[in-house]
């Protein structure tokens, strides 16, 4: 048949740090061939889906990652010859039986979602369908309301501010395009802020300014007078997301602000701090404002802030049902990050998707911080619906990659594009 697998290759490129990572090519009988390249975190959770590295310091000092190729092509590609490519759910499972482990570590897991990616890329090129709606169906027409990484601290970068990730969300936009158009004024006149108050305009792994700020309060501040700056309503056309990344900085039960010399805290008091800026500024999302095993912590503070703002998992769930299960019985939050590379298949994070629908939650597809020029998970969220995606800031080309395709996603659908808030205006 066609539409069947006859290989599948990878090679060792580079992502948006200059880290080997992996591009996954797959072949069909008919001469067809789709690829996807695969992202890499460095702020991870530590349940999940192991990363396979080679370990030889000798090359990329231990971070190569031949070994993960190899596996997919003397071991996965044997495997899956000969299947439908359009069996996306058939296809990964194989993967999942082949490795055997509980978190993907024998084949790595950099290998199996590099192959499952490119086999839907693939499937998508055969019948002829964009990536969005060969995932989505007739019905995928929602664009995402994007969270913009305009400041960052924490494992992002290099300077004075504990909390690793603080965005712009533009979602009182009409559409799509101009919710980009608010982002990119927002974030150009921050810089013109930043360097008239003398603070440095270098960028962080994501695209986000890096300044050495007094406090993690401040950089709230500095973007509220940026939104101002372009005439835009702080709040209602553009409102702030945070991620605090708080597993980076919580030690010994506790959490501790060193790099803002802010002390110690509590769970509580990390909460109380939270609800103190939720009174100050637009904050309309709060994700991993703890650390990734304070399952009594989340519990608590999405009983005392989740009726004022979206509360994501991130670390504590790592797009894992297992783990989501749990977060939705305990109402440790009201929402998901979902990242592909997290769990290791689309097939799994579509899994994850269905059941934070099913208990009401909202999700937001993310990138990585080690992101490579693949869109993917452009298609993939306007696939999904839910309304958020999350893929950096409005430099560097990893990370306009993505914006750029959701315009051409845009275009393409037209009058059938659907761009709304999930949040309150």
């Amino acid at each position: 048949m066609p539409d069947n697998i006859r290989s599948i290759s990878a090679m060792e490129i580079l992502d948006s740090r200059g880290n080997p990572t992996l591009r996954v090519w797959v072949t069909l009988d008919d001469g067809t061939i789709g690829s996807a390249s695969v992202p890499s975190g460095a702020s991870t959770g530590r349940f999940e889906a192991h990363e396979l590295r080679d370990g030889d310091k000798s090359r990329y000092g231990g971070k190569g990652v031949l070994t993960a190729a190899r596996n997919v092509s003397d071991v996965i590609s044997p495997r899956l010859r000969g299947l439908d490519v359009s069996h996306q759910a058939e296809i990964d499972r194989a993967m999942i039986e082949l490795d055997g482990t509980p978190n993907k570590s024998r084949l790595g897991a950099n290998a199996i979602v590099g192959v499952s990616m490119a086999v839907a890329r693939t499937a998508a090129i055969a019948a002829g369908q964009p990536l969005y709606r060969w995932l989505g169906g007739e019905t995928a027409c929602r664009l995402p309301v994007p969270m913009m990484n305009v400041i960052n601290g924490g494992s992002h970068a290099d300077n004075s501010l504990d909390f690793q990730e603080y965005m712009i969300v533009p979602h009182g936009a009409p559409s799509f395009a101009e919710a980009l158009r608010y982002g990119v004024e927002t974030f150009q006149a921050l810089k013109a802020i930043l360097k008239a108050r003398g603070f440095r305009t270098a960028v962080g792994d994501e695209g986000g300014f890096a300044p050495d700020l007094d406090s993690n309060e401040a950089a709230c501040a500095l973007i509220v007078a940026a939104i101002r700056a372009t005439g835009l309503r702080p709040g209602t056309d553009v409102a702030i997301a945070l991620d605090p990344a708080a597993s980076a900085f919580e030690i010994d039960g506790g959490y501790d602000l060193k790099r803002t010399k802010a002390g110690r805290k509590t769970s509580s008091e990390m909460t109380a701090l939270y609800a103190g800026w939720l009174d100050s500024y637009p904050i309309v999302s709060l994700e991993d404002g703890l650390g990734d095993d304070d399952w009594a912590g989340f519990q608590a503070h999405t009983a005392a802030l989740g009726n004022r703002v979206q509360i994501v998992g991130d670390d504590i769930f790592v797009t894992n049902t297992q783990f989501i299960t749990r977060g939705i019985q305990e109402h440790s939050a009201n929402a998901a990050l979902i990242k592909l590379n997290q769990i290791g298949t689309v097939s799994e994070t579509i899994e994850a998707i269905d059941m934070c629908r099913t208990a009401g939650w909202n999700y937001v597809i993310s990138h990585r911080s080690g992101e490579t020029e693949d869109p993917f998970i452009a298609d993939f969220t306007v696939a999904m619906g839910g309304g958020q995606i999350k893929t950096g800031s409005l430099c560097r080309s990893e990370r306009i990659a993505k914006y750029n395709r959701l315009l051409e996603i845009e275009r393409e659908l037209g009058l059938r594009g659907v761009f709304s808030s999930p949040f309150f205006k």
